[in-house]
């Protein structure tokens, strides 16, 4: 599948006029934007917000290192959470996909539960409902980390699931009656045709998928687990210097959320790269059979 055609896929092709609103737009979102920024860094400079004083707790390297530790945190939250759910997501849009009735109304309710169901009150269900509960005459007690992963491996699976299943639908039924002809059973077509098209189609909502996951991390504060916000939260009971302290925070975010983007665009044009061979001798081969 072309570049051209995958883009059509999602979003209809602007004509002359279009770009140009969209440029007029972009330009005057752009010069708003710096406004907000301006006006907001004049008000920090009148009310004595950027004084080198308010700033002087983060160059203490023990608060530093406070919040690496936050960092840290989040970091294996998100890392966990996406090992577990995307592979989980996969699992779901492919079964709800399947022609089996039971399997996938089973994957869809599963889907259809977790998307509407906001994450917060997930992560209550295990801290509140869960200690409650009695497993062989035991109460279940998680630790504050599985608290907050296992919601985010939840609601992230389902919302993943239908990424992946709208990438699926979104493969030219071409290439896979080609696999089909040339001899390759339907398993073979979904593994080796459909699936490699499918995630370099949805390869940019996964990362918003990942970076879905790195905000809901924040919810570690409903149980206490030390993630980047959480320490933050912390740091500013101490320090007293709130406002100086969420924004370190939320450059430490910006900075993250850059570097997924930049990483998932190399990897993206790699597999780009990789791909247009194997394309290209599928291509052939349908040709050559028909």
């Amino acid at each position: 599948m072309s570049a051209t055609h995958a883009t059509r896929v999602l979003f209809d092709e602007p004509g002359p006029r279009g770009r140009r609103r969209i440029r007029i737009w972009t330009v005057l979102v752009s010069v708003a934007s710096m406004a907000v920024v301006w006006l907001g860094l004049w008000q920090f400079w009148y009310n004595h917000q950027l004084d080198a004083e308010k700033w002087t707790p983060f160059l203490d390297p023990a608060n530093l290192r406070f919040l690496a530790v936050g960092l840290q945190g989040t970091f294996l939250a998100l890392v966990t959470a996406a090992v577990v759910a995307f592979p989980m997501a996969l699992l779901l849009a492919l079964a709800r996909h399947s022609g089996g009735r039971v399997l996938s109304r089973l994957a869809t309710a599963w889907i259809e539960f977790f998307r509407s169901v906001p994450m917060l009150l997930v992560v209550y269900f295990f801290l509140l409902v869960m200690p409650r509960m009695k497993i062989s005459g035991q109460n279940v007690d998680l630790p504050i980390f599985w608290m907050l992963v296992i919601p985010m491996i939840l609601v992230s699976s389902a919302s993943t699931a239908e990424v992946f299943r709208a990438g699926i639908l979104a493969v030219d039924k071409g290439q896979s009656e080609a696999a089909l002809s040339l001899g390759m059973t339907e398993r073979q077509t979904m593994r080796l045709v459909v699936l490699p098209q499918a995630f370099r189609l949805v390869l940019p909502n996964l990362l918003t998928a990942l970076v879905s996951l790195l905000k809901d991390s924040t919810l570690g504060y409903v149980v206490s687990y030390p993630e980047l916000m959480q320490q933050g939260r912390v740091l500013t009971a101490f320090t007293h210097s709130m406002i100086q302290t969420y924004l370190v925070v939320a450059l430490v975010f910006v900075l993250v959320n850059y570097l997924l983007t930049q990483a998932a665009d190399r990897l993206q044009e790699r597999m780009a790269r990789r791909a247009s061979p194997s394309r290209g001798a599928l291509g052939l081969g349908a040709q050559a059979v028909s």
